[in-house]
């Protein structure tokens, strides 16, 4: 199935909806972070901050056969947004004609690591460089490594902790194919990479950066930029436009045959290493605008940080990059990690193909031998 992606071009907004974008994006004139104190400073929030959705509806999990899940969303259940998770925030998947699938919990995560990092970063201002901070635990010790300029200013803070953030949730995604985990025994390779995670992730970045720019406080700033986004990308309304446009790709992208948490509910997954971003659209929709294309903050900010990881048993290190004599890497080393998985993934569908016409074969069988003779 081949996936549409749109055009290609940054898109251009088209009247009213630009005017209404570019008159809230006028508010977002100097840097207004989340109020956090010392302690919630030097402490980082989890990678996961809200509960990941699936990709897919009506799941099945694995021995619990009557339960179903589906972790959609309609637009009017998205409400308020707050810093690191709040009850009036609404999380979910929901369909949208010019960015895909978009899941709010992981562009709501990543916004908010955007947030908190760009705050880290401004607390070590001043300190003699390199400044070292540990991020938690994810498949291995994370070590952030800073080099900050005395020249640096705010906007270019933001745009670095952005870089960073997305980084992260890159890593994540990479973790997880390699059987970390946030709950133990409980693998979470059937959602690496699927087909929203990684537009999702650098969308919240862009919402991040843009919250942090705002006059608003930060939580008001992102309601706002998130109602507006869902006007740009044209999200669709209800709960059942969404399921329909999960439907359509069933079979194609992910499929109900195999149980949560199986790695072979996903039959497509999201693994691009570009600049840019475009996001999957269903193939029945045909737009007047393009696809919203989403651009990673600068190369240019790479010199100014390494993200380490000490990485623990789980990873083949030296089947993914023979030169490394230790299990210390960084982030200029994810597209390593990447082309193996695309190799792995190569092998799965290939597999899956073999079992579904040995399964197919079985049933032409059966229906020969059921055929009554004539």
């Amino acid at each position: 199935m081949k996936l549409f992606t749109g055009n290609i071009r940054r898109p251009l907004f088209a009247k009213p909806l630009a005017t209404q974008f570019l008159l809230l994006l006028a508010l977002f004139t100097s840097a207004k972070a989340p109020h956090l104190t010392l302690k919630e400073i030097t402490t980082p929030p989890p990678r996961i901050i809200r509960a990941c959705c699936s990709f897919g509806v009506d799941l099945s999990y694995a021995g619990i056969p009557f339960a179903k899940r589906s972790d959609i969303i309609s637009i009017d259940q998205i409400g308020e947004h707050g810093y690191m998770g709040g009850k009036e925030e609404g999380n979910g998947i929901i369909y949208t004609k010019r960015g895909g699938f978009i899941d709010l919990g992981h562009m709501r995560d990543c916004a908010d690591w955007t947030a908190y990092l760009y705050k880290l970063i401004q607390s070590k201002q001043g300190l003699a460089n390199p400044v070292l901070i540990t991020l938690g635990t994810e498949g291995g010790t994370k070590t952030l490594e800073l080099e900050i300029p005395t020249e640096i200013d705010s906007t270019e803070i933001i745009q670095l902790a952005g870089k960073i953030a997305y980084e992260l949730s890159l890593w994540h995604e990479i973790a997880t194919w390699f059987g970390v985990s946030y709950i133990p025994m409980l693998p979470e390779r059937y959602s690496s990479f699927s087909p929203e995670d990684l537009y999702s992730n650098l969308l919240g970045v862009e919402l991040g950066i843009y919250a942090l720019k705002s006059e608003l406080e930060y939580n008001d700033a992102m309601t706002q930029l998130i109602d507006q986004m869902m006007i740009t990308l044209e999200a669709v309304t209800t709960l059942e436009e969404t399921y329909s446009a999960m439907e359509e790709v069933e079979n194609f992208w992910w499929t109900r045959t195999k149980s949560l948490p199986s790695k072979k509910i996903l039959i497509e997954r999201y693994t691009e290493t570009n600049c840019y971003l475009l996001p999957w659209l269903v193939p029945s929709e045909i737009n007047i605008l393009p696809a919203y294309k989403l651009m990673k903050p600068e190369d240019s900010l790479s010199d100014l940080y390494k993200l380490k990881i000490k990485l623990n048993h789980k990873f083949p290190l030296k089947d993914i990059i023979p030169e490394h004599e230790k299990r210390t890497i960084t982030q200029n080393d994810f597209e390593r990690f990447v082309v193996y998985i695309n190799h792995d993934l190569a092998h799965l569908t290939e597999k899956i193909l073999r079992q579904s016409i040995r399964k197919q074969k079985r049933k032409d069988l059966k229906s020969d031998f059921d055929e009554p003779s004539s």
